[in-house]
């Protein structure tokens, strides 16, 4: 199947997995996923300009799923493989995948205005 996938198909699946990075990485309504593996602090420098310090919780699992959260390019690589993995495997969950394209979409829109 991934062998045969059309180039529509690819971009839906590239701005969807954008979307899922970003959508766990960085937006509020993800922390309580994030909660348990970092903890994050935020703090002025002399410039005013805010500073974000984020740190592991945890050892072992714990800890490199912390990693992964504090990691975008790391963090885009498992997203991605749940991205294509749900494609592959559950070829019902495709409509899920147009929303989160269509969601980044937006956001690169968003982005460059």
């Amino acid at each position: 199947m991934l062998f045969e996938i059309s180039w529509l198909h690819f971009a839906i699946l590239a701005l969807a997995s954008f979307r899922l990075t970003h959508l766990l990485m960085y937006d509020h309504i993800a922390s309580f996923i994030r909660a348990p593996f970092l903890s994050v602090t935020f703090k002025e420098d002399e410039e005013g300009k805010t500073i974000q310090n984020i740190k592991i919780k945890g050892t072992g699992l714990r800890y490199w799923i912390g990693t992964l959260f504090s990691c975008h390019w790391c963090l885009g690589v498992w997203s991605s493989l749940a991205v294509v993995a749900l494609y592959s495997l559950l070829p019902g969950s495709f409509p899920l995948l147009v929303i989160l394209a269509v969601a980044g979409a937006a956001a690169i829109i968003r982005t460059l205005l």
